[in-house]
């Protein structure tokens, strides 16, 4: 007999987004992204950092100030890399993020045939940025839903 008390494919997937985080370099806000195929494979993985060749001590990671000396222009977001990352084509995967995608990435979802997006924190909700991407997201006809940790520990007591 099988054994029962195993954890679901959800929590399994974010669970690889939430690792991919730990790689971040960001102090403030640490990112990752899985993305799966109709197989339930891995396809691609990736967290927020800078672009590959370029040093993280020489740049800095201030979220205030002189635009051209925060981080903002140089870091790629974990879905982009995750996009990037990729082994296969993406038309119809699902993508397990810890952060709803901002509008630029979600440019990028689109674009790659991303058919699902599972996010735990949605703490941008309402900013402009926030509303463009919800907006492109369902023109797309993409899909969304929101696992939050409660929905994991629950589900891990369950077990």
């Amino acid at each position: 007999m099988k054994r029962d008390n195993y954890i679901s494919w959800d929590t399994y997937f974010m669970g690889v987004a939430k690792l991919s985080a730990l790689r971040s370099k960001d102090p403030a806000t640490q990112v990752g992204a899985c993305i799966i195929n109709s197989d339930k494979r891995i396809i691609g993985i990736g967290y927020n950092g800078l672009p590959n060749g370029i040093k993280d001590e020489e740049f800095s990671w201030e979220k205030e100030g002189d635009f051209l000396k925060t981080k903002y222009p140089y870091v790629v977001h974990a879905e982009a890399n995750a996009i990037l990352n990729a082994t296969t084509n993406l038309k119809g995967s699902s993508l397990y993020v810890t952060l709803f995608p901002c509008n630029e990435c979600m440019k990028l979802i689109v674009q790659s045939g991303i058919k699902e997006i599972v996010y735990m924190s949605n703490k941008d909700h309402g900013k402009d940025f926030n509303q463009a991407s919800t907006y492109m997201m369902e023109k797309a006809g993409i899909k969304a839903r929101q696992i939050t940790m409660e929905t994991i520990v629950l589900e891990k007591d369950n077990i």
